[in-house]
Formats: C-alpha cells, structure tokens, sequence
C-alpha cells in the first residue's frame, strides 16, 4: 500500500540556531513543503532583522530542497500598529508566551490582561496577522491548559476579528473549545495523539517524551485523535518537535521536548491507517493549514509505503521519539 501527500506543512516547528539547526533543519525540509518557525531563542526573534537573519541560516540549511521557512516574531505588548505593519511582509504570525512557561520563555508575557495587550492585538487583528498561543497557565502542572480555557474565551471574545491560533493543544477542554469560537483554531502534535502522562513516568521516567505541554489523561488523547483522525477543518499539524542534546535530555533537569520531525510523516500514516482514516490525512497535514492561512506552499509530492522503517537511535546529538523502534511505514520517496 502507497499513499502521497501533496505539499505537507508543519505548523509549529523549532529549528533551535548555529549547529543545532544544521542538524535537524534538513530533516524537515527533506519532506516538508513549509514549517512555521518558532522565535523562542535566546533572544527571542523581536526585530525585523531578527527574522530576516534567522530566515537566511534556515535557507543556508536547507537549500537543497524545496521549502519556505513562515516566520514568526515573539510576542510583545508594545509592538504598533506601525512597526507590524513593516514587519508583516517578513513574517506569517506572532506567536505569545506566558513568561517562563516553556524553554525559552522567560521574556513572554507577565500578565494576560486585555487591556494590556491591546495595542499589540488590535494591530494585529486591522493586519490580519495570526496570533499563536502557548495556552498555559503556572497553576499545577496537570491542570494549566484547563485553566486557560478562560484566556481563550476572553482573547476571542475581546479580539473577534483575531486569528488564534491553541498551539499544541492537549485537553478535551481545549479540543471543545474550537467549535464554540469561529475566530479559534488548533495545532496537535504527533506525541500528543500517541501518548498519555502514563507513558512518560507511569513505569520507569521516560526523558524523550517529556514536554511541555505535559502529555494528559487518556480522554484527552481521545478527543485529539477525534479532531485529527476525522481531519476537523479548524485543526491542522503542528509537530511541537522540539530537539535537544542527549545531554540535556538525559540529565537532572531534563528539557522539555520530543524530537519528531523526521519521523512525523509515517508516523501519522501509520496512525491514521490504523484507524482506517489515510483519507483524512492529507488535509491534516496540509490543506487545512493552507486554508486557515491562506498560503500557497511549494509543490512537493511525498511518496509513503506501508513497508517496515526502523527509526536511527539518534541524529547527531538528537534522540527522536521512537529511537531504534520500527515503523510500519516509511518514507519512499520525495519528488
């Protein structure tokens, strides 16, 4: 059995700078058509300048395939309508952190009041210039995307005209809140529809499936894998895949991340087939996004055959999910 994909995207993607990005850039680019590009690096991405230079050593990466980098600026409350008018030529989002939720965050955002990002978010809105949300709260650590299920309603609310965009979305909560809301959409990961917390420390601690968001209960999952399997019109892929060394993994303090992107694709065939759903994969992974954005991505065809792929126990320094495991998809070909 083959399937081919048209054109699929990754909707929220961290490349990391300097070596890392080396590593694990052509790893998506060999078989993604377009990847939104987080900005949370140290400094986050805030300039213009900013973006056009971390654009040119994304393109350095990887020139040889086809794929656009859809760059995106880290939230501040004081951008204007001025300045993100400039910008809005050089990015395609904006995307906003509560301070010191998520690796490299410390800069984000303090308080989530209304009335304190309106300038940046009414802007935003005349632009038309999608927000993206890291939806977390400092509550405990289970319970902090269900506690901002009423920042959501307050930003949709308050902002209508506003695109925003539930990054990595996780509950049943956040899963019923996109049809409730027109101006609400989603991402999912991968890990997220595949794992619960009980695959990261119900037997012994798995550092490689440690994230953030922290993966949830089992209903959770189910509601996921509702929206992605039947490839609902408001959510789209977004792999979250997040690299870091085997050092920082392996270690006291272990980072938040799971490493996806090269094998996110047949891993997704592989998902979707086992629930007889290949049909509604390629709006999951591309044409949902191309039209909740309204862009135009390269064309590139992705050949997957249902033949077994063992996944490499790393890349570089980079352990994927999966490591030494075997797919019973794999990618044949790229064209």
């Amino acid at each position: 059995m083959k399937i081919t994909l048209h054109s699929p995207l990754d909707m929220h993607l961290h490349l990391r700078d300097k070596e890392m990005l080396k590593v694990v850039a052509p790893l998506s680019s060999k078989s993604f058509a377009g990847a939104i590009i987080m900005p949370n690096l140290v400094p986050p991405i805030t300039t213009i300048e900013q973006v056009k230079n971390y654009r040119e050593e994304i393109y350095a990466s990887t020139k040889e395939d086809n794929f656009i980098p859809y760059m995106t600026l880290f939230f501040k409350d004081s951008y204007d309508y001025d300045f993100l008018k400039e910008v809005k030529g050089f990015i395609t989002a904006i995307k906003l952190y509560p301070a010191g939720i998520t690796t490299n965050s410390e800069g984000g955002v303090s308080g989530l009041d209304s009335k304190d990002l309106a300038m940046t978010l009414e802007a935003m809105s005349e632009l038309g210039i999608p927000l993206l949300v890291h939806g977390e709260s400092n509550g405990f650590v289970m319970d902090r995307e269900r506690e901002f299920v009423t920042v959501y309603e307050r930003l949709a609310t308050d902002f209508p005209k506003l695109k925003i965009v539930m990054e990595h979305i996780t509950t049943k909560d956040s899963a019923e809140l996109l049809d409730r809301y027109p101006n609400l959409y989603a991402t999912i990961t991968l890990h997220h529809l595949l794992i619960t917390l009980d695959d990261v420390v119900g037997g012994l601690l798995k550092p490689h499936l440690f994230c953030k968001p922290i993966a949830k209960r089992y209903e959770d999952r189910e509601a996921l894998l509702e929206l992605a399997l039947n490839a609902h019109p408001k959510v789209m892929f977004g792999s979250d895949s997040a690299p870091h060394p085997r050092s920082k993994k392996e270690s006291c303090g272990c980072a938040a991340g799971v490493f996806t992107a090269p094998i996110a694709l047949p891993a997704l065939a592989e998902l979707f087939d086992k629930y007889s759903k290949l049909d509604n994969l390629q709006p999951f992974v591309s044409d949902n996004a191309q039209s909740i954005y309204g862009i135009t991505p390269p064309k590139k065809e992705v050949v997957l055959a249902k033949e077994s792929f063992k996944v490499p126990s790393s890349y570089g320094e980079v352990v994927p999910m999966f490591a030494g495991e075997e797919l019973s998809w794999k990618i044949e070909e790229v064209r």
